[in-house]
């Protein structure tokens, strides 16, 4: 019986471990389920006016608008769009009539309408307050010929274009032929289910390999008394 004790000790260990693994990535995508939940609740929520002092804790999502002007002043970040191509997302300055600068993503502009003159002026902007994570750093400054950014760096804009660092992506047409992209959590993922359906097949694999050890171990007992 002694020869038994290390497998079935080994066994129980490790698909208790694994178990539990499993059962900690289903707890986390509930987690997530929960906070994707509240940011779906904040994108549908009524537009308030823009708060005096937005932060990223508190005001992520948050529907705002604001009315004003646009300066003409613009960056353009690298982009693409299903079934439309290669292009660059339209971050512009806007003048609000209370006096405050901040910046507006308008949305996608393909590639072949970028150099078009951009004459919206006047405008009232619906959208939501984001400041998008896309920055690592493996990604490359704004390149010095073209002045194209690879990712929305909202304080690296702000300090670029003079405004308050803060970002609203519009989710209604600001015209100039720009396609809104509003702000969705599409993009947010939420592989916690695959992740758990790994370790819990892990675990059961391990059950088997543990069967089958203890099996041999039996078989090769049994011989030894023939």
């Amino acid at each position: 019986m002694r020869r038994y004790i290390f497998p079935i000790l080994l066994g129980l260990v490790g698909i208790g471990v694994l178990l539990s693994l499993g059962i900690w990535q289903v707890q986390r995508m509930q987690w997530k389920a929960a906070i994707l939940a509240d940011i779906n609740a904040r994108l549908m929520g009524a537009a308030q006016a823009l708060p005096a002092a937005p932060n990223p804790a508190d005001d992520k999502y948050r529907p705002v608008f604001a009315q004003g002007r646009f300066t003409g002043e613009r960056l353009f970040v690298i982009s693409g769009m299903a079934d439309v191509g290669g292009g660059v997302q339209v971050i512009a300055v806007l003048q609000t009539d209370d006096d405050r600068r901040i910046m507006v993503d308008r949305g996608f502009l393909p590639d072949q309408d970028k150099a078009k003159l951009l004459t919206v002026t006047a405008a009232k902007i619906d959208g939501n307050l984001h400041w998008p994570d896309e920055t690592t750093p493996y990604t490359p400054p704004p390149d010095a010929k073209t002045g194209l950014w690879f990712a929305r760096d909202v304080a690296g804009m702000a300090a670029q274009l003079g405004t308050e660092a803060l970002l609203i992506v519009a989710r209604a047409d600001t015209g100039d032929g720009i396609i809104p992209r509003p702000v969705d959590s599409s993009t947010i993922p939420n592989d916690h289910w695959g992740y758990a359906i790994t370790w819990f097949l892990l675990a059961a694999t391990w059950a088997v390999m543990t069967v089958a050890l203890i099996w041999r171990i039996r078989s090769g007992a049994s011989k030894g008394r023939a």
